[in-house]
């Protein structure tokens, strides 16, 4: 845990004067938000963003969790890393540790170098007041949408690909959830990544304030405040839509109507599986069913990457400057060559694939 002490410290008054001046918060809504306790899940181009403003506004424990190291293609738009990060290769979570508390020695920070699964995500969230979602991938959406529901804890999803992205707040009280808006997990490869599509840092910067902003309307008191529908923006072509979710939507939605939580079941084998391949540097990733992969798709999306090898029955990735060798066969399964770790490939899965 982080924590920087000075002899002398500011008084809560001028650090957030302005905060405070702001009549819908004033002294008791800074002060609900000093008392908060509040997780990001992942520290990307949102997570980094989100976690900033957060810790400027004040919030008294902010608990950032994520699996990955800082890389070079991050500092384009993950605003708390620099250069000496990614030439260290540090872990994601420890370096925004480290940043934030230079930004707020007041406040607490917990970073967490995890995968987040169905085994330690009560460890992972435990009392947490509110979540941020700020995750690259489906899975963990799922997971924690189940998990929020269960514990009845809020969460503020947030998505951008391209320049483009979509903020919502879930109450995880009941309808709506998220599983009312996508009911099940899309097939592998069939949603755009960061990695194949590209993604500008002006709009991921846009939605995690966006989400940040979600956040500390709940956490001051003005619940009542909070975007009752879904924010749409596609900042490129200059289009907002707000997005209702239809109330017949979650009739039939299995989580927050029904009260299954399948990803939170470690029997309904809804998550895909990672583990190292036996005598070799590698791990294998086999989705939780059988696909159809669009490999030729998939080849085109990578040649600026890496080389890239593909025939009928697999696509193959060597990445450019790397010794790791990623190979995705024709039913989602992959090899990745490289690597060690099950967080490290799965991460890489969900970067090159999508969950």
């Amino acid at each position: 845990m982080f924590k920087v002490s000075h002899t002398m410290q500011p008084s809560p008054e001028n650090r957030y004067a302005r905060q405070i001046q702001y009549a819908p918060i004033a002294a008791c809504g800074q002060q609900l938000i000093e008392n908060s306790r509040v997780t990001i899940l992942g520290c990307g181009a949102l997570g980094t963003v989100a976690a900033e403003i957060l810790a400027r506004s004040g919030v008294g424990l902010l608990r950032i969790v994520d699996r990955d190291v800082v890389e070079w293609t991050n500092l384009q738009r993950q605003a708390l890393f620099d250069e000496q990060d990614a030439v260290e290769g540090i872990a994601k979570a420890e370096a925004a540790s480290k940043h934030l508390a230079r930004i707020n020695h007041t406040i607490q920070i917990e970073p967490i170098v995890a995968d987040v699964t169905t085994e330690n995500i009560d460890s992972v969230l435990k009392n947490s007041d509110l979540i941020i979602d700020a995750a690259d991938n489906f899975s963990i959406r799922f997971l924690l949408n189940d998990w929020s529901l269960k514990n009845r804890i809020p969460w503020v999803h947030g998505g951008c690909i391209g320049a483009t992205g979509q903020v919502r707040l879930f109450t995880g009280s009941g309808a709506p959830c998220f599983r009312c808006l996508v009911p099940e997990p899309p097939q592998a490869a069939s949603v755009q990544t960061c990695d194949t599509a590209g993604v500008i840092g002006a709009a991921t910067h846009a939605i995690a304030s966006l989400q940040a902003m979600e956040a500390i309307k709940w956490l001051s008191g003005n619940r009542d405040q909070v975007h009752q529908e879904i924010w749409s923006f596609d900042f490129w072509n200059n289009r907002f839509r707000p997005l209702a979710i239809d109330e017949t939507l979650c009739w039939e939605c299995r989580a927050c109507r029904k009260g299954h939580y399948d990803f939170l079941d470690a029997q309904s084998n809804c998550a895909s599986t990672a583990v190292a391949v036996c005598g070799r540097s590698a791990v294998q990733i086999t989705p939780a069913a059988p696909t159809r992969v669009p490999l030729a798709r998939l080849a085109e999306a990578w040649r600026s990457l890496g080389e890239v090898q593909q025939n009928r029955f697999f696509v193959r990735l060597k990445k450019a400057e790397s010794s790791i060798q990623f190979t995705l066969f024709a039913d989602g399964r992959a090899v990745v060559d490289g690597v060690e770790e099950p967080s490290q490939a799965r991460a890489l899965y969900d970067r090159l694939v999508g969950s």
